[in-house]
């Protein structure tokens, strides 16, 4: 929060001066428009240039992946962007390999797109699903633990199932369906989330043993990096994407439903995005999305601020569905909510070991061996 009780808002988007690490320029236009505006010049997004790099990726992955199965692996959830990315990779000519980690808590929507998306492209699908009492015992934990991160641990496993796929099978390349353009800009630390985290804050307040759940530890990190040297891409940074256009062509092609909105396939995730960061911490991720609708000229800026003012709906079926899994009463729950509010740093994490190895990062972000937005989020010092 800037020191200043006035409340300045960005005269291109929607964030303002509650984002964590914020600046404005003199135009009053903020950082993280300005970073939009350099990753679409690095990967030339939506120009004939962006396509042109990411065809001539593709190539290079149909050449790798030459008589293997699959010439890549590609993360599946239901939603919108990672269904249209697999039907780009089909209709590219590549031989993906669907991955998915079900962490238990997925909607029912979510579980039949992805079985009609893989039937109707004839996509093979690699499942890892954990223990449901063992990950409902990790949920638990963050919430005992305080911090904003309730889903951290969705986020862990899934990269880490997409990985364990790609060297069981050999694969080089893993492919993810994320976009800036559509979703926006992550704040520098609004959010944090690494396998030591996850792994600190189960051992405070666990009650069984992490047995199924693909955790990440630092060391297969780099494993996966230099030995293995898996390569993330995301192809929608390079093309013209729209969520609107890609739900139409879904809906129309595939059989696939829309859920009702972003993060919204499942369970853990809406309960983090409409109950427990808005009522717990103040915290409305709904501006990352509005934000990058303004900037790309899909929403009116006034529309859009208007929007965003109107608080977040608790659904309270989801609530007791939340507290019947993890096991509190109402009482508990309640206590939950008001206790006391913590962060990654009262935790052990793997947050400055980045921070020191930064050099190496940039190289193997460059590379494609890490996420770039791996780098810029998680290896620069965060401001308090």
């Amino acid at each position: 929060m800037a020191a200043s009780n006035r409340l300045q808002i960005c005269s291109r988007c929607i964030y303002d001066n509650r984002v964590p690490n914020i600046v404005f320029d003199a135009a009053g236009v903020c950082n993280y428009c300005h970073q939009v505006d350099k990753l679409k010049e690095q990967y030339g997004t939506g120009t004939s240039r962006g396509r042109q790099l990411l065809d001539d990726i593709f190539q290079g992955i149909k050449a790798t992946g030459r008589g293997r199965k699959y010439d890549c692996v590609i993360g599946v959830s239901g939603g919108t962007d990672s269904s249209y990315l697999l039907s780009l990779a089909i209709e590219s000519g590549l031989r993906p390999l669907a991955a998915h980690y079900d962490n238990t808590w997925n909607s029912a929507i979510a579980t039949q797109n992805i079985r009609r998306l893989t039937a109707a492209l004839g996509v093979d699908l690699y499942t890892h699903v954990v223990d449901n009492k063992e990950v409902d015992d990790i949920k638990r934990s963050f919430l005992l633990a305080g911090v904003p991160e309730f889903d951290a641990d969705t986020d862990i496993g899934f990269v880490q199932v997409l990985r364990t796929a790609a060297a069981r099978y050999g694969i080089k390349y893993i492919l993810e369906g994320h976009s800036f353009v559509t979703e926006g800009i992550s704040p520098v630390g609004g959010n944090y989330l690494d396998g030591g985290y996850v792994a600190d804050i189960h051992r405070r307040y666990g009650r069984r043993p992490m047995r199924t759940f693909p955790n990440m530890p630092f060391w297969q990190f780099m494993k996966w990096a230099l030995i293995y040297r898996q390569q993330f891409i995301r192809p929608l940074w390079y093309i013209d994407y729209s969520k609107e256009r890609a739900r139409e062509f879904l809906q129309e092609h595939m059989g696939w439903e829309y859920y009702g909105g972003h993060h919204l396939e499942n369970r853990a995730s809406t309960f983090a995005h409409t109950v427990w960061l808005p009522q717990r911490f103040g915290i409305d991720y709904r501006n990352l999305s509005i934000s990058a609708s303004v900037r790309r000229g899909a929403m009116d800026r006034d529309e859009a601020i208007e929007a965003y003012s109107k608080p977040v709906v608790p659904d309270p079926e989801l609530i007791a569905y939340v507290c019947k899994r993890v096991g509190f009463s109402p009482e508990e729950y309640a206590a939950c909510m008001n206790g006391p509010r913590r962060t990654f740093r009262d935790f052990r994490t793997y947050k400055k070991r980045f921070e020191r190895l930064r050099p190496m990062f940039r190289i193997l972000a460059n590379a494609n061996l890490v996420p770039m937005s791996f780098y810029l989020k998680y290896c620069f010092p965060i401001k308090t």
